[in-house]
């Protein structure tokens, strides 16, 4: 396996840390939104003729230790003992992202199936139900990891390329066959709850109505106090972490998406299960920079990983600031200098829950994925 990696900005056109691999069988392409245009494909297109190409519009590009933003960061693979296939589908509306991630995972199944990585536009589709269809068409020996994309703080569109040119309402899929892939994984997070528990009493899906009866917009600005006048994005500092009826941790956290001021609801990124309870969440510095080192650890393999797909909540980058490459860094120390590190800062990430090995949406996590072949 060779990985070689590509950078554009605005100023400076496209920069090559590494030469071209012409032979490359799979690019993954994050950016800017408005950076992914027609023009930006095509010039991959044609730098990279035998290959896949796969990748989701962000809020910051990682490229090793660096956290960029509205710039573009290609990183191709040359796989060679590993097969890949990409699968994608449009989702009109949230309502259909299980059955949508149900079939994506059906048309991948096959014996050999090492791993599936998903990627997903970030407003327009429910994570908690495409991670659910995932599941039920893939066996249990078969992890997924992913993320939905971003948007800057924004909220306004997110794009994804599924071998076409960029598009909103989209999901991709890719599958990696073979026995000589490995495929390490970690997601952690780093944030500390505040507040009493309240009751989820009213809720379809990922939209929540009340809490504790109250509605739930209402009671969540009376928290955030000054902060409630940047919704929806300074939400991002202030997540819900959800616990089960019983009162038991989940693991899962969710960011609000958008604010619904006359229905005084909010949507998150995945479900809010009616009849749970939820707990604000706000930021612990060190404990994030220390979630993310967790990952790493998490996702280490046998032996160095060759490539790592770092995929880290927007939250988090709003949160660390200017200490936002210090999660980077612990990641690269973790795994050294050899593995090349890629990814971008998402609207939710997908990997399985630690407790479960289930495949979920979360967010603001920091979630890895390592790969290298034998």
């Amino acid at each position: 396996m060779r990985v070689t990696q590509q950078h554009w900005t605005r100023s400076a056109g496209w920069s090559n840390g590494t030469a071209i691999d012409a032979a490359a069988n799979l690019v993954w392409v994050f950016g800017g939104t408005d950076q992914l245009d027609t023009e930006r494909f095509a010039e991959l297109r044609s730098a990279y003729p035998h290959a896949l190409l796969l990748g989701c519009s962000t809020a910051g590009e990682i490229i090793d230790t660096r956290v960029e933003d509205d710039t573009l960061v290609a990183t191709a693979a040359t796989f060679e003992h590993t097969r890949v296939r990409l699968v994608s589908a449009r989702v009109d509306d949230p309502g259909a992202s299980r059955p949508v991630g149900a079939d994506l995972a059906a048309q991948l199944a096959a014996p050999d199936l090492a791993h599936v990585f998903v990627l997903s536009d970030g407003l327009h589709v429910n994570g908690t139900e495409l991670a659910a269809g995932l599941r039920q068409s893939l066996p249990a020996s078969v992890v997924v990891t992913g993320g939905l994309s971003g948007d800057g703080a924004r909220f306004s569109r997110t794009l994804v390329i599924a071998d076409a040119p960029p598009a909103e309402y989209m999901v991709v899929a890719v599958g990696f066959y073979g026995d000589r892939l490995r495929v390490g994984h970690g997601s952690l997070g780093g944030w500390d709850p505040f507040g009493p528990d309240r009751l989820i009493t009213r809720a379809v899906g990922n939209v929540l109505f009340e809490l504790d009866g109250q509605p739930a917009l209402t009671l969540y600005k009376r928290y955030l106090g000054d902060h409630a006048a940047g919704l929806p994005a300074s939400g991002l500092l202030f997540p819900l972490a959800l616990r089960g009826e019983d009162g038991s941790e989940t693991g899962l956290v969710r960011t609000i998406l958008a604010v619904d001021e006359a229905a005084g609801s909010m949507t998150f990124a995945g479900d809010m299960p009616q009849g749970c309870h939820a707990r604000l969440m706000k930021a612990n510095f060190d404990r994030l920079v220390d979630g993310a080192i967790g990952a790493a650890e998490a996702a280490k393999l046998s032996a160095d990983a060759q490539l790592a797909i770092l995929i880290s909540c927007v939250g988090r980058k709003l949160v660390l600031g200017q200490r936002i490459e210090e999660e980077v860094e612990g990641v690269r120390d973790v795994l050294g200098e050899q593995a090349v590190l890629a990814g971008f800062y998402s609207y939710g990430e997908i990997s399985p829950y630690t407790a479960t090995g289930r495949c979920e949406l979360h967010n603001q996590t920091m979630t890895i994925t390592t790969f290298a072949e034998d």
